[in-house]
């Protein structure tokens, strides 16, 4: 397995355009971008980041969007709210065209008790999501995410039953310890969906942490995901705070390159 880096672990110290350079000087080939305003969903600024990754020859993975400041919006019940946040997603994903990405990590609603949603109508905008990305070219990967109703099973089983074009998926082990579910449970309903792999650590005291750092069993959940299928890459995300030199990050990559290989 491949091990690449997102470039959420160095938010909010070093700009996006800057972390393509960081990241291959810290020798990784491949990873996530994440684009942390509006302003960077814009076709001048993709195509700075479209120079980077040609000119240091690095492979970008997926694209994860500025989430909370449109994606809960796409589901709104208010028509003109709901549309204007679509013009958001549409960028995002061609920027993740335009980036070479396979997917573009969704974390979409909020955190709601499920009794209180119209599924019916949230399936529906689902539908519209998906078709809207492959129409750009792109995967759209819903994460699991504690915070929003990707951290539910049930939801989660229900998106992946009443979608009629096909939903992928983001696995985040850090999440499912949040969410306090094993991240195993979330691969089994996921399943051969899954396109993108979050990869880091956990003890009984921290919740997330560079790969070797923890107790996580790499072994154990990526034989489940190779029971499923995948062979994609591992991408490391962590928090800035997690670590505190960049050599670490290095040092996560030839730990699990060699625990993997």
């Amino acid at each position: 397995m491949e091990i690449g880096l997102s470039s959420a672990s160095f938010y909010p110290y070093v700009n996006t355009e800057d972390s393509i350079s960081l990241m291959k000087s810290l020798g990784f080939n491949t990873g996530e971008i994440f684009l942390n305003s509006p302003s960077e969903y814009e076709a001048d600024f993709i195509k700075k980041l479209v120079y980077e990754k040609e000119e240091k020859d690095f492979k970008i993975n997926s694209v994860h969007g500025f989430s909370g400041s449109f994606e809960p919006y796409l589901f709104d019940s208010y028509k003109r709210r709901a549309m204007d946040m679509r013009a958001f997603f549409k960028k995002v994903c061609e920027a993740g065209k335009a980036l070479g990405a396979e997917c573009y990590t969704f974390h979409g609603l909020r955190l709601d008790n499920l009794n209180n949603l119209d599924m019916k109508r949230i399936i529906d905008v689902y539908d519209e999501l998906i078709y809207i990305a492959s129409e750009a070219g792109i995967k759209l990967a819903q994460e699991n995410v504690c915070w929003c109703m990707s951290s539910s099973l049930e939801f989660l089983s229900l998106l992946k039953e009443k979608c009629k074009n096909p939903l992928y998926f983001t696995i985040d082990i850090k999440q499912a310890y949040k969410a306090g579910i094993e991240p195993e449970k979330y691969v089994d309903i996921m399943g051969s969906g899954i396109c993108n792999f979050h990869i880091n650590d956990r003890d009984n005291e921290k919740v997330c942490m560079l790969p070797g750092k923890g107790n996580v069993n790499y072994i154990n959940l990526v034989n489940k995901l190779m029971k499923y299928g995948y062979n994609g890459k591992g991408i490391i995300e962590v928090y800035r705070e997690n670590y505190c030199s960049y050599d670490e990050l290095t040092k996560a990559k030839d730990y699990l390159t060699e625990l993997l290989s």
